[in-house]
């Protein structure tokens, strides 16, 4: 290993927010995607006292009780960022059914409730309530200000407690549950203000509607009365029926180019990796693509209506989303789906848990291996749950405005759970010996835009360069390939796709898509692997040998590890049972997504 790189490691595994060099950006770790006790379906299913006070702390590495088996549990490598996104709908209402609330009495459905959670428990109490919004149907009497105002002054006040300014920031959000008919159309929200103007509104929910352009129009009226920016977050698009990235808004018109103006002002990043999966690319729309099938998840949450047959897959995933913008904008002057992209976890335990040996499932329940077997969601058990994933951002300090910026402009990647570090940039000018630069980001920033950002109209007889860096988690797996995934519209304004193999490991011969991995080395007795194979960092300077000047076109970084341990492989050698009875993979090969940058003729 040569001197810089053994330097480089040593400052990753010293400090959570990280950088090779000094530079303008340095690199925090977050989750933007994590429930507490206080939602509902967290709290039915073994989560009944990891609140949000509790998921900042955890966060922080602080050790804290898990909610479930009562074990003590701490992370070894503390975040630097964190949203808790309890779910709007019937926000705290396990809370006040628990605490024998007067405010629940005096409504309607409250006594009923309470009824039911002593003759059947919370569970069942939950999936009344969760039954009821998807049908459009919602308690209204129990999602009135009056109920919900406690609980969100409970969580502001748990986000102000445990935000420390260059240290580690809390963000102060909530998720907009919408699942029409069952489809996932949730949005995570999160806001860069603090107290005083979180308490100046309540979370919008899909009760008031279930209708992305009226949270945006909810959005748009509470950042002028509050003075407040906010980020929504489009998560989980694997299961949303066609409908997330759909060629149509809500009420079945064509998109225009103000909708997809308004969806980019508040819609700037999407999640592409958690525990329900990976949306970043399906099989059956990226036949040429060997690695597009990575944890597959396609279970709608119907809710007690049975099994849903997807819709549409080119709706639900992003790559597809990406190239159908192309195609949008061409049509109306305007990207709807010009997103960068993250990955966040989803847990439900109040626990960000996304590496695969530490991994505590999604809900309390499955936090154990003996109960891996259980629904933890409508027909899915703890064995199909991802150990994923992680958000990173480039930004100039560990605080709410700097990091809530690096969203804004995109300059964010997702990862699967491991702490890969990624830089790519894109200019015209890049060179080879760019990649030798020891000022690499300064370098970058210079003499071009990084992820997130824009070309605009090449200078004749050039072709854009991009300089991309990828070092491994120093306490992971080393690195098999790192690739660019590009996106295009031909003249007659059809989408297309092609994966390149920029940098591969060990020095191996580039065949495309037929390029085998590196190997794996996993021992499927103990779970472990050798980083004999691999690299440790891959570094180069590539150029698009297929570019057109006149094209509409992104590109975005995909980064693979070395095949590692699934948690399934782990859990199954414990319990003593056959892997291949789980009918899940038992190795994986971790990866990151970077947000792309587009090219504008």
């Amino acid at each position: 290993m040569n001197k810089k790189l053994l330097a480089s490691l040593i400052a990753l595994a010293a400090s959570s927010a990280t950088t090779l060099n000094a530079a303008p950006t340095q690199l925090y770790w977050g989750d933007t995607h994590l429930h507490t006790s206080y939602s509902g379906d967290a709290f039915a299913m073994g989560n009944e006292t990891a609140d949000p006070d509790t998921a900042y702390r955890f966060a922080k590495g602080e050790p804290v009780i898990h909610p479930y088996n009562r074990t003590r549990v701490q992370l070894n490598r503390p975040l630097d960022f964190l949203v808790v996104a309890d779910h709007a709908e019937y926000m705290g209402m396990m809370q006040l059914i628990r605490e024998n609330s007067p405010l629940l009495k005096e409504t309607e459905n409250g006594p009923r409730m309470i009824d039911l959670w002593h003759s059947k428990g919370s569970k069942s109490v939950y999936y009344d309530a969760a039954g009821a919004l998807v049908k459009g149907k919602p308690y209204q009497d129990l999602l009135s200000d009056t109920m919900r105002r406690p609980i969100w002054d409970r969580i502001i006040k748990a986000a102000e407690d445990n935000n420390e300014p260059g240290k580690f920031t809390a963000f102060i959000g909530w998720e907009w549950s919408s699942m029409p008919g069952g489809a996932n159309l949730h949005r995570i929200v999160f806001t860069d203000k603090g107290e005083k103007e979180a308490k100046s509104f309540l979370p919008y929910s899909s009760a008031d509607s279930n209708r992305p352009e009226d949270l945006w129009n909810w959005l748009e009226q509470t950042s002028k009365s509050s003075n407040a920016d906010f980020v929504a977050i489009p998560h989980n698009s694997n299961i949303s029926n066609g409908l997330m990235f759909n060629r149509v808004d809500s009420y079945g018109h064509p998109i225009s180019a103000d909708y997809a103006r308004t969806r980019m002002r508040w819609e700037p990043v999407a999640e592409v990796t958690q525990i329900k999966g990976d949306s970043e690319a399906h099989p059956s729309l990226s036949p040429d693509d060997p690695f597009a099938d990575f944890e597959q998840f396609e279970h709608v949450m119907s809710f007690g209506a049975g099994a849903v047959k997807q819709a549409d897959q080119t709706g639900n995933y992003a790559r597809s989303a990406l190239k159908r913008g192309l195609e949008i904008e061409a049509e109306t002057g305007a990207n709807p789906f010009k997103f960068g992209m993250i990955g966040s976890t989803d847990s439900h335990t109040g626990l960000t848990t996304a590496f695969e040996p530490n991994f505590w499932g999604k809900f309390g329940i499955d936090s154990i291996p003996e109960n891996l077997d259980q629904e933890a969601t409508p027909q899915a058990d703890g064995w199909s749950m991802s150990a994923a994933g992680m958000v990173a951002a480039w930004a100039d300090q560990n605080t709410r405005e700097s990091i809530f910026a690096a969203f804004k402009r995109k300059e964010v990647y997702a990862t699967s759970g491991p702490r890969i570090q990624v830089r790519m940039f894109a200019g015209f000018d890049f060179t080879p010996a760019d990649a030798e630069t020891h000022d690499l980001a300064a370098t970058g920033y210079r003499k071009g835009v990084p992820m997130g950002g824009d070309l605009s109209k090449a200078p004749a007889g050039k072709s854009p360069n991009f300089l991309i860096q990828a070092v491994k988690d120093p306490r992971d797996a080393n690195l098999d390939r790192v690739q660019v995934v590009k996106g295009w519209l031909d003249d007659a304004g059809n989408s297309h796709e092609q994966v390149f193999n920029v940098a591969l490991s060990d020095n191996r011969q580039d065949l495309g898509a037929d390029t085998p991995t590196v190997g794996n080395t996993v021992d499927p007795k103990t779970g472990r692997y050798s980083n004999n194979i691999g690299a440790e960092e891959l570094v180069t300077v590539w150029q698009d040998p297929t570019f057109d000047p006149n094209q509409r076109a992104f590109y975005y970084l995909r980064v693979l590890q070395i095949p590692t341990a699934r948690h399934t492989m782990l859990s199954a050698v414990a319990l003593g049972k056959r892997i291949s009875d789980m009918k899940q993979p038992s190795t994986i090969q971790e990866r990151a997504y970077t947000s792309p940058i587009w090219y504008t003729p």
